[in-house]
């Protein structure tokens, strides 16, 4: 007979394994269809030969950038429809199915049920994502291997001295797979999982759906602008202005700092802090919508 876990909040082992049921009931609902489409966009985007006026030396050049950045967008669009859409299904599916009810009366804390529920969200759109960034280094090593074979032949015929065409080569190389570019797929994630804690939050005083998307999709599209909105209207506001600024930037998550996989894709470097940085703005998002999930969930009567 299994030991019956401590009635106390945040209990790992509970977590886990609502984290883990939570994982099986959307595995059952049949999203990783998703990873089917992007298959078949990314296998599509490695047998495009573009038309380019480029010159010779430049060539191939272009197909890497656009698996890189054809890969990165579908990763970034179908994690955060998995985000959102996935987390707005869970709550109202658990009052319907009445299982909501048979796991508050063991009883287990309301915390523990929306920890478990949005780490059960976030792994299935790790997992979901490893298994599309595996195929998009896969298909980026192929291309850039033949790349690197067209561009050495070109090297050759011109005449480029030794050390001119390591340069010419290695330039070709940092265009491939790189942890640049996996620091880039950690970017997207992070993105991700604000936006499952936004509509946990929104799933708490909802019983639709469809109403969860719509709103959740609403606060993600302000995400994107509202930094640039804060800096127009704030501006030259003083003390009190930043403020304001401030609130606004926590009650609408500021997405605008996770837009740095366009600079990745053309080969920028990620620093390490920046990188930090946005882990730190994940956390602190996570943390302070699934308290205030708790919160109005604490107060629901079922």
């Amino acid at each position: 007979m299994s030991k019956a876990l401590p009635n106390r909040p945040l209990n790992p082992r509970r977590i886990a394994v609502l984290a883990f049921n939570t994982f099986t009931q959307l595995v059952r609902m049949k999203v990783f269809y998703f990873l089917a489409i992007f298959a078949v966009i990314v296998i599509g985007s490695n047998s495009l030969d573009l038309p380019t006026n480029s010159a010779p030396e430049n060539a191939g050049v272009q197909v890497l950038y656009a698996i890189k950045n054809t890969s990165l967008g579908c990763m970034g669009l179908f994690s955060l429809v998995l985000a959102v859409v996935a987390t707005g299904l869970l709550l109202p599916k658990d009052v319907e199915d009445r299982t909501l009810y048979t796991i508050l009366a063991k009883p287990v804390p309301r915390l523990d049920y929306l920890v478990g529920k949005l780490l059960g969200v976030t792994s299935l759109i790790f997992i979901s994502m490893v298994v599309m960034d595996l195929l998009m280094v896969g298909v980026l090593q192929l291309r850039t291997n033949e790349v690197l074979e067209t561009r050495a032949h070109f090297a050759d015929s011109a005449g480029y001295p030794a050390e001119m065409k390591e340069r010419y080569l290695a330039e070709t190389r940092a265009l491939g797979p790189s942890w640049n570019l996996q620091a880039g797929v950690l970017v997207v994630f992070f993105r991700a999982a604000v936006m499952a804690a936004v509509a946990l939050l929104l799933s708490t005083f909802s019983t639709s759906t469809l109403f969860t998307a719509v709103v959740g999709f609403m606060i993600l599209f302000v995400g994107f602008f509202q930094a640039d909105a804060r800096d127009f209207y704030f501006s030259g506001t003083g003390a009190l202005g930043r403020v304001g600024s401030g609130a606004i930037s926590v009650v609408l998550p500021d997405l605008q700092l996770f837009n740095v996989v366009d600079s990745i894709i053309e080969g920028k470097l990620l620093e390490a802090g920046m990188l930090l940085k946005i882990a730190g703005v994940t956390l602190f998002y996570c943390v302070i919508y699934t308290f205030t999930s708790w919160i109005i969930f604490a107060r629901k009567e079922f």
